[in-house]
Parts: structure tokens; sequence; C-alpha cells
């Protein structure tokens, strides 16, 4: 890809409108792609509290193309808890040091009268059967509340069609939220939303804990104790590669032996779909391909991780 336009040690320009947004993006695209191709746009949504697993997505999306936007938003409606709201981290000083560094050309950080101007939306989008399982059954209306704001944002930050040149439109998400990812490529192509979707995977601490902004609320007892989600996701992929039965029963069972960890749920599924591959849980050699989910609740901290299993 080409070289940045932006400098990595230079601080992106920050937006609060619509119109201010259009404007900066219209104005970094105004210079040519090199090499006589269509430039590029990526856009990585956020909701702040940025730590490493995010500037791994940024740089990601940086090498990728000519002009990168990272919108900065907290979206209370897909908050099922007013407290979980309220307390969710606003670092945006910091946070743009992070994509400083990262390299972002532009960061769109609304008020919510810039996202929803008439307040809370009358016409809603539905998550449907794939967004209530799973976190959905655990957070209902959470699904709904992420693809309304995510609509919203893609079409925010879409190539001014004013610019006559053609433009490659990306957007960024990690594989973390995979539930969330699955339906977000559910909805582009759906809606004929005209971006492409682009997965970046999951980082982890050295230990193996998933990257989360709501890590630095588990104190040190309680992150020890969480790595028993790496260590059952473990031990199912490698049945997985070495094609044995999964038996998830007794890897959920590991859960059983840490008493500050509370299982919410460990499944198989299709990883299109979501739907459950129950049959490669059994007595039966694991083949094909499949999304192993798993989520549970330390203190009051949730926290969710995957991982892909056959690819």
């Amino acid at each position: 890809m080409s070289t940045p336009a932006n400098s990595a040690s230079r601080a992106p320009r920050i937006v609060r409108t619509a119109a201010e947004l259009s404007a900066a993006i219209a104005q970094a695209l105004e210079a040519p792609a090199p090499g006589n191709h269509p430039a590029t746009l990526g856009l990585v949504p956020t909701m702040g509290a940025l730590h490493s697993g995010h500037e791994s997505l940024v740089s990601t999306a940086r090498e990728q193309n000519d002009v990168l936007v990272v919108s900065i938003f907290v979206n209370e409606l897909q908050f099922n808890d007013r407290a979980d709201f309220d307390r969710y981290p606003r670092t945006l000083e910091a946070d743009v040091e992070i994509l400083a560094r990262a390299g972002a050309d532009i960061v769109f950080a609304p008020e919510v009268s810039t996202v929803y101007p008439d307040g809370r939306p009358l016409v809603k989008l539905d998550s449907g059967a794939l967004g209530e399982k799973f976190e959905g059954a655990s957070r209902p209306g959470h699904f709904d509340g992420m693809l309304a704001v995510v609509a919203k944002l893609l079409h925010f930050c879409m190539p001014p069609a004013t610019l006559g040149v053609p433009v490659a439109y990306r957007a960024y998400f990690g594989q973390k939220d995979a539930q969330q990812l699955v339906l977000i490529n559910r909805m582009v192509a759906d809606l004929n939303f005209p971006v492409e979707i682009r997965s970046v995977p999951i980082i982890r601490s050295a230990e193996g804990l998933a990257l989360s902004s709501r890590n630095q609320f588990l104190s040190k007892e309680q992150a020890e104790a969480a790595l028993v989600i790496h260590r059952a996701l473990n031990l199912v992929k490698g049945r997985a590669d070495r094609h044995e039965p999964l038996y998830l029963e007794d890897a959920a069972g590991l859960f059983e032996m840490e008493p500050l960890v509370e299982l919410d749920y460990f499944e198989l599924v299709d990883p299109r779909t979501l739907q459950e591959l129950a049959f490669n849980c059994q007595d039966t050699p694991f083949t094909g391909e499949g999304l192993l989910l798993v989520a549970a609740k330390i203190g009051e901290v949730r926290l969710i991780d995957n991982m892909t299993l056959g690819y």
C-alpha cells in the first residue's frame, strides 16, 4: 500500500460533526492515489478506551489505505445497564496519542446530538435471530443498538460523491467480537452497503487473555483466573487440529475449577450462520470449520473470546 498520508508521530485531525468529517475526508482524498490506482479509504469504528489491540487494528488499516478515519463514540443504545454505560472509560486525549502512533489521519469524535439528532431513533435495525442468541440472549437489544450506530458511522464516513474519483471504501473490526462481525457482514450484504468489511485477528496478552477495554476492571487475582478461558479454547483447538472428538463438556468443565469465573456459554458454531455444530462436539472426529465461542463473568466484568477451528 502507499505510504501513509500522515506521519505516525503527527496528531490526527479531530472532527466533531458530519459536515466537518465529510470535508476532512474530501480534502485528504484530493491527492491522486499512487500508480493510478483507485484511492482507498479505511474506517475503524471504536468506543474509545483504546489499548494495544485497537492499536494493532488501526495499524493494519493504516497499512492498507491511503486515508484512515477512526471513530470514537460510546453508544448508549448497545448498553443494557446504565451503570455500565456511565462507567465506560472516556479517554479521548490518551486515545488520540495512540492513534497518532498508529497513523490515523482523522478522528471522528461526535457528540450524541450528531449521531442521534432526534434522540433515540424511532426506526431501528433488527438483528433478528442472529442477534438473539449468545451475547444477544444475555444482553437483549445489544446488537440492535450496535447495528444502528455502525450503520450510521458507515454512512458518515462514506467517500463524498462530489469527489469525482473512484474510492475503495473499507471498514475494519476485530475478530474478538465474532458475533458482532457476523451481524455486520450480514447487514452490509443484506442492505447493499457500498463498503468492504475486513476483520483483524484477536490480540492477546502474553498469557493469552484477549485484550479488552474491560480488562482494566479486573483485579490481579481475577485476571489470572480469567486465563481459564484461553486454556479451554486451546484444549479444544488442539483436539480439532488432531481431528479428534472435541468433547466440549470436559473443556467447559475447566471453569468449575476457577471459583472466580462464572461460565455463560461455551459453544461451537458455524462461522457464517452461528448455528450450533452439536454433531462435532460428541464422539466423532472433528472435520470442517467451526467457531468456538465463550463468554464468562468475573466479578462484575463480562468477557468474551473465540477461536476458529479447522482453518
